[in-house]
């Protein structure tokens, strides 16, 4: 299949993490009503939101790392499937543990997350990368507070079982497209999954969002609660050392060290908190009776339409974060948009008096909320390699949803804390509640900033080592040259002498040569006049030698002539 087709995987993305989005909030506002049909107590029906919670932060990781060993589309489709099946289950739901097992089966969808970055990062030009990322993140933030306003009036026309069918559809519509449209991806992480790992990260997750989903039910110094955070910590350890000691990690704990990943994780905790905080207690806080003093009064419907600002400011800012990145990086729009959310909350806080003063505050929440969501998103996504896209991205998603619990927490301890007439929480948990998650939301803005000045001085320093180590060089060439200089120097003054021996040798041989020549002149007259002294007698002795054979042969013919003279004279 063609591979260039990214608009179309865009828009089946967008399907797919949307419909999963609104279910996080979805349920909330038909609490109440789903406890009254199925008869359950507050306790049992809470179990709908922590169950769901639990599920998707387990899944997100590990199957956004499944994802990226086997093939994100693969696991994207199975993901969607999930939610279908779990839609169906709770719908015909006859009790509340049906109910629940059904929403367990949902959050399994919660992969969806990570592995629609991973696929936009494989599928997307690298210039049209950060608006995709930004624009997917914008989606899943409106999702969040989207399904608070649909609530209502869908369980109004369909009751509250015909809310889990609207998923049903989107769900397999988007699976049937996906497996049409979206190609599998190019690039695969190598190694497994490893089995400890995935149940310690499974482990102290469950034991962290327990408590921290039924604490106020609980009781926060309960021995269930205090036991269920040690356990937590100590699988936490664990689960580190694991890790660290593993050749194929689940979560590449050196590269959660980096700045650019651990910062984002801190920021998305922050995040998370101060989102949560007032997605799930501003519309209670605008339907709290006006008999209370300061409420507003304000219906179901009401409230949600309170809440569109935020939802639009969301969705402009989330589009825009990708676009902006040209003028303002994303670190610096995460600071921005951390102060806005932080101004924001303490408006909700202490200026709350009318309902144009909430619906501004709603609309300036969802500015920042928009912003950071996607600035954080897409600092996440470019920091990792694309084989721990999943992961890594699994990962600042589930610290998000961790986030959101804790906010939560925090801010039902605050409003259920301190009640006044009629059972109604006071005005004063309100106010503590928005402001704590004004200073959460802030938070995010000091870890970023933290972690720039981190950045900063690494790049400092490796800015210096390469000058320190020149300078080095430079005093090492130094001295090898004055080395090489005083060599040259000394080498010079040995030539010089050798110079002046080899002239003192020459002069001395130039004085030598007369009395020698006088000398060789006088050995050879002595020579001649002692050749001629010895030649001489030899001479002589020659002439003797002559003269003696000469009478030696006249004596021996005269000899030889006397016998036939004597023969004729007989005769």
């Amino acid at each position: 299949m063609s591979r260039s087709r990214p608009s179309a995987t865009f828009a089946v993305l967008a399907l797919s993490v949307a419909s999963f989005a609104t279910l996080q909030s979805l349920v909330v506002p038909v609490l109440p009503v789903i406890q009254q049909d199925l008869h359950t107590t507050t306790a049992g029906v809470t179990w709908t939101m922590t169950a769901w919670l639990i599920a998707a932060a387990v899944a997100t990781p590990l199957l956004g790392r499944v994802g990226d060993l086997v093939g994100k589309r693969r696991i994207f489709v199975l993901a969607l499937l999930a939610v279908a099946l779990g839609s169906v289950i709770a719908a015909v739901a006859p009790s509340i543990g049906v109910l629940i097992a059904g929403r367990v089966v949902q959050g399994l969808g919660g992969a969806m997350f990570p592995l629609a970055f991973g696929i936009i990062r494989d599928e997307f030009p690298p210039h049209r990368l950060p608006s995709a990322i930004g624009a997917i993140a914008s989606i899943i933030a409106v999702g969040s507070g989207l399904g608070t306003v649909l609530a209502g009036p869908l369980a109004a026309a369909l009751s509250w079982r015909g809310l889990f069918l609207v998923p049903v559809a989107l769900t397999v519509t988007a699976a049937v497209l996906a497996l049409v449209i979206v190609p599998e991806s190019p690039t695969r992480a190598t190694g497994g999954v490893n089995p400890w790992s995935a149940v310690l990260l499974s482990g102290w997750l469950i034991a962290l969002l327990l408590p921290l989903s039924t604490g106020a039910q609980w009781g926060w110094s309960s021995p269930a609660v205090i036991g269920l955070f040690a356990l937590a910590a100590v699988l936490l350890a664990a689960w580190v050392v694991v890790e660290l000691r593993s050749r194929h990690p689940l979560v590449d704990m050196r590269l959660m060290r980096e700045p650019g990943v651990w910062s984002m994780n801190a920021a998305a905790v922050f995040i998370g908190a101060a989102m949560f905080a007032v997605f799930a207690f501003f519309p209670r806080f605008v339907q709290t009776p006006v008999s209370t003093g300061y409420g507003l009064g304000a219906t179901v419907a009401e409230s949600g339409l309170l809440m569109l600002p935020m939802l639009v400011t969301m969705a402009v800012t989330g589009f825009l974060s990708g676009p902006l990145e040209r003028w303002l990086g994303f670190r610096t729009q995460i600071v921005i948009a951390a102060t806005v959310m932080a101004a924001a909350s303490l408006s909700l806080a202490f200026l709350h008096g009318s309902l144009l003063a909430v619906a501004t505050a709603s609309g300036v929440f969802g500015i920042g909320l928009g912003l950071i969501y996607a600035a954080i998103t897409s600092v996440v996504v470019q920091s990792v390699p694309a084989t721990q896209t999943g992961v890594a991205s699994g990962m600042n998603a589930n610290l998000r949803t961790v986030g959101s619990a804790i906010g939560a927490a925090v801010m039902t301890a605050l409003v259920t804390g301190t009640l006044g007439a009629g059972g109604l929480p006071a005005e004063t948990g309100y106010t503590e509640g928005f402001a704590t998650a004004g200073v959460l939301a802030f938070g995010a803005a000091v870890v970023t900033v933290a972690a720039a000045f981190v950045m900063r001085s690494r790049a400092a320093r490796r800015t210096a080592a390469p000058a320190a180590t020149e300078l080095a060089a430079a005093e090492l060439a130094a001295t090898e040259l004055a080395a090489t200089e005083q060599a040259a120097t000394e080498l010079a003054a040995a030539e010089l002498a050798v110079a002046e021996l080899a002239a003192t040798e020459q002069a001395a041989t130039e004085q030598a040569a007369p009395k020698l020549a006088v000398t060789e002149l006088a050995v050879a007259g002595r020579a001649q006049l002692d050749a001629g002294r010895v030649a001489e007698p030899l001479r002589a002795a020659a002439a003797a030698s002559a003269e003696a054979a000469e009478m030696a042969r006249l004596i021996e013919k005269v000899e030889a002539d006397l016998p036939a003279e004597a023969t004729v004279s007989a005769a």
